[in-house]
């Protein structure tokens, strides 16, 4: 029945055309997927991957007539290593799961993306996310070393080491992460874990707008300290964290900076950074622990959800750091431009924004296309930066019309000869993460 597979049609991310799978199979072990992938490479049958469903570019969107392979159910953590500091884990594992395992040991994973409570990491895997920790930790590729990777015809191969350093061949492993399951469908995943910080120390700094805010995010790399988080939150996010949670933020400041330090040198590093900020009119706080727990988890949320009287559309545009200040005036005057609301987030320690644009529902089809023309020219700005379409949400569906502008066809056609090799009939995850031939 439709009303059966349709739950399964979609992830999170924008729809650019729905279509329902003909079927959602849910695998629990390496040889079901092989067994899967050789049937659909012999009929022909198009492939689409999903593990909890939570990107936001339309990865995981089904194609029409397509299987949807489902990959939540292999979920156990395999092996945990804590004097290697390695785990070995099934794509269906949940980031918080692999990190409350790792903890007992006084390690953890790495990358936290917001939706880490519910993601899988073969969905990290398969977008290379990042998360609030990237500042200091990097996105999910910086802690792969391994992967167990099932081929469009069903052959099962490994790549990676199980050691720190491995420069033996071709890096295949870094060019399965971030693939959106276009190469191959990863059923095993060896990580990298981190120690566990000894301490942390949070701050809060409130200043009067967001470019203010956003220069912070440079004295605070001039002055040579490298924070675990630091994110930044624009007065409209505050003003909306405020109305949905109750909180006081946007009366405190018109933009927050949101930083943590980490390990034996927490205290110190925070001591500069309060100073730093304190110097350029901030409003500088330490956070005890639940207060900074509060509002990190504030900054998780800082998305919002769709509202039913709002058009809205967000992206995940990265830039130089240096070009951060200047980017964001950039956006508000694209916004006031294009007479749309505007707010913004982003992990600023690595100049990865989320802006978001909207309109009230009642502008209708002249409101969407204000949007969309004020998106486009907020990507277009970003690569003239010097930045990318995408820092760590994928490429997926929504963002190909994108993918030639920031990258020239030479490499767009390498990248189709690439797919070819490895799925010569072009059944995984059709219409994702390439552009196709013209």
């Amino acid at each position: 029945m439709p009303s059966d597979v349709e739950p399964y049609a979609r992830d999170q991310g924008p729809i650019v055309e729905f279509a329902l799978p003909s079927a959602v199979v849910w695998a629990e072990s390496t040889e079901q997927v092989q067994l899967i992938l050789r049937w659909a490479y012999t009929h022909q049958v198009d492939v689409v991957p999903r593990g909890a469903g939570t990107g936001v570019s339309g990865g995981a969107h089904a194609t029409a007539g397509c299987l949807v392979l489902n990959l939540e159910r292999m979920n156990r953590i395999l092996d945990l290593r804590p004097l290697d500091e390695t785990a070995v884990v099934e794509p269906g594992v949940i980031n918080a799961d692999l990190n409350a395992a790792a903890a007992s040991h006084g390690l953890m994973y790495a990358p936290d993306p917001a939706s880490y409570r519910i993601s899988t990491i073969g969905g990290n895997v398969a977008t290379n996310a990042g998360g609030l920790r990237c500042a200091k930790y990097g996105v999910t590729r910086d802690s792969i070393l391994a992967l167990d990777v099932v081929l469009a015809d069903g052959t099962l191969i490994h790549t990676g080491v199980q050691t720190f350093k491995g420069v033996a061949g071709y890096d295949l492993t870094s060019l399965f992460v971030g693939s959106e399951g276009t190469l191959g469908i990863v059923v095993g995943i060896t990580v990298r874990l981190r120690y566990l910080p000894h301490s942390e120390q949070t701050l809060a700094a409130f200043f009067p707008d967001v470019q203010a805010a956003a220069a912070g995010v440079l004295a605070v790399g001039q002055a040579r300290v490298q924070p675990a988080i630091m994110e930044l939150l624009d007065g409209m996010t505050l003003a909306a964290l405020d109305g949905v949670h109750g909180s006081d933020l946007r009366e405190r400041g018109g933009a927050l900076l949101l930083i943590q330090t980490d390990g034996f040198g927490a205290e110190a590093e925070a001591v500069v950074v309060r100073g730093v900020l304190t110097s350029l009119g901030g409003t500088v706080d330490a956070q005890d622990a639940s207060e900074a727990a509060r509002l990190i988890d504030l900054r998780r949320h800082s998305r919002g959800d769709e509202v039913d009287d709002e058009f809205r559309v967000g992206e995940d545009v990265a830039v130089p750091r240096s070009q951060l200040v200047h980017y964001i005036a950039q956006l508000e005057r694209v916004a006031a431009e294009h007479s749309v609301l505007l707010k913004v987030v982003a992990h600023a320690g690595d100049g990865n924004l989320h802006p978001t644009f909207w309109v009230s529902a009642v502008e209708g089809e002249e409101g969407m296309t204000r949007l969309e023309l004020a998106l486009d020219e907020s990507v277009r700005l970003a690569l003239e930066l010097g930045g990318t379409i995408t820092g760590e949400h994928g490429v997926g569906q929504y963002k190909l019309r994108w993918l030639p502008w920031e990258q020239g066809e030479q490499v767009l056609e390498l990248q189709r000869q690439i797919k070819d090799l490895f799925d010569p009939r072009g059944i995984l995850n059709p219409g994702k993460a390439i552009t196709a031939r013209a």
